[in-house]
């Protein structure tokens, strides 16, 4: 009884771990992702957010981003960096100039904005909420960097 009980425990624990795993693919550092993207060939996905007050943040964030379908493709094709603007939520002062900085840069007028820039780091496109969920979501952004390759092809 106590091994089974040791075992269904140490269960437990490695799928918390792993599940934790799973969800933690957002960075906070934008320069490392930015980096990365160019020996990596990924495109960064910049989420540009109020975690602590934005309803439709947290919407694209329960129906979008924790699921499977846009993990798994997160995983494969981005580099996912959370540019949170929280009201009372306690951040690293360095993180919060960054983040302001950024909104400065790409001049995010609402939240949420999601930005996608290339590899190279160029400004592929911007969206934000859609309806339909994490497949029909994963496809828009497949649609955003297939026009953005496409342009670049004709140029």
């Amino acid at each position: 009884m106590k091994k089974s009980g040791l075992r269904t425990a140490g269960l437990l624990l490695i799928l918390t771990v792993a599940a934790g795993a799973q969800t933690s693919t957002w960075s906070e550092d934008y320069a490392k992702n930015v980096a990365e993207a160019k020996t990596s060939g990924k495109y960064v996905l910049l989420n540009f957010g109020g975690s602590d007050w934005c309803s439709w943040c947290k919407k694209l964030d329960k129906e979008v981003f924790s699921r499977t379908a846009f993990k798994e493709y997160a995983a494969a094709s981005l580099l996912p960096v959370l540019i949170d603007s929280p009201r009372s939520k306690p951040m690293k002062k360095e993180i919060l100039q960054q983040n302001e900085s950024l909104i400065q840069k790409y001049g995010i007028q609402g939240f949420p904005t999601i930005i996608l820039l290339s590899p190279d780091g160029d400004l592929v496109g911007q969206t934000g909420y859609q309806y339909g969920g994490a497949e029909k979501y994963v496809e828009h952004l497949k649609g955003i960097i297939s026009e953005y390759q496409r342009s670049k092809k004709a140029e």
